[in-house]
C-alpha cells in the first residue's frame, strides 16, 4: 500500500467518523451524562464493531450482504429495532442524581455492549465499508496486511474524533447534573435514537 493510498484511506476515515450518526450520539450522550472513562467502554464496543465489519468484507460476506435484499433488510430491521429500543430506554430512564464513579463501574459492561450493538446491527456502516474499502485494495499485493493497515487506521481515526465529540461534552456534563436537565437530557438523546433508528427503517441502500 503506498503512502498515497494509505492518505487517501485517512481522509476519507475522518470523513466517516464526522458524519453524525448512532455512534455519535451513544459518545455524545455518554460524555454529557458520565465521564470521559464510561465513554471508553463504549468507544471499545464501537471499534470492535467496526473491526468486526471489516472482517466481514475481508472475507467476502460483506459483499454477499451488499447484493441481498433480504440480508440486508433482517439486519436493517434488528438495527433499527435497537436503537428506537434504546431510545425508548432513555426517554424512560429514572432522573436522580449522578455518582460518576458508582456509574462507571456499574455502567462499564452495559456500556460495551451498547457500543458493540450500534455499530454492530447498523447495515449500512457494513455497505459504506464495502463500497469503501476494495478502492484502497492493491489485489495483487497480500491482503491480509493492507486490511489490517486499513483496520488500524479506521479505529484510530474514528477513537481520536470520538474523543474529541466526548470530551467537549463532558465539559458541560456539570450543567447536566441537576433532575430537571437530565430529564430533558433523557428526552433529547432518547429522541434522538429513536430518530435515528427510524430514519434507517425507511432508508435504502
Amino acid at each position: 500500500m503506498s503512502l498515497s493510498v494509505w492518505l487517501a484511506f485517512i481522509v476519507a476515515s475522518i470523513i466517516i467518523a464526522v458524519t453524525p450518526g448512532p455512534g455519535a450520539v451513544l459518545v455524545l450522550a455518554t460524555g454529557l451524562r458520565y465521564n470521559y472513562r464510561s465513554v471508553v467502554h463504549a468507544l471499545i464496543g464501537l471499534e470492535l464493531a467496526l473491526l468486526i465489519h471489516l472482517a466481514i468484507v475481508a472475507i467476502g460476506l460483506g459483499a454477499l450482504l451488499a447484493a441481498s435484499d433480504t440480508a440486508f433488510l433482517a439486519l436493517k430491521v434488528i438495527g433499527a429495532g435497537y436503537l428506537v429500543w434504546l431510545g425508548f430506554q432513555k426517554w424512560t430512564s429514572p432522573v436522580h442524581a449522578i455518582e460518576a464513579e458508582r456509574v462507571h463501574l456499574e455502567s462499564s459492561a452495559h456500556l460495551f455492549r451498547q457500543g458493540l450493538l450500534v455499530n454492530l446491527t447498523n447495515p449500512k456502516a457494513i455497505i459504506f465499508i464495502v463500497a469503501l474499502t476494495p478502492q484502497f485494495i492493491n489485489t495483487n499485493a497480500p491482503q491480509v496486511l493492507q486490511y489490517s493497515i486499513l483496520g488500524v487506521t479506521m479505529v484510530v481515526v474514528d477513537v481520536i474524533i470520538m474523543s474529541v465529540i466526548a470530551l467537549m461534552a463532558s465539559r458541560f456534563r456539570r450543567w447536566f447534573h441537576d433532575e430537571k436537565m437530565l430529564g430533558i437530557q433523557n428526552r433529547v438523546f432518547g429522541g434522538l435514537f429513536i430518530s435515528a433508528g427510524a430514519a434507517l427503517a425507511v432508508s435504502s441502500r
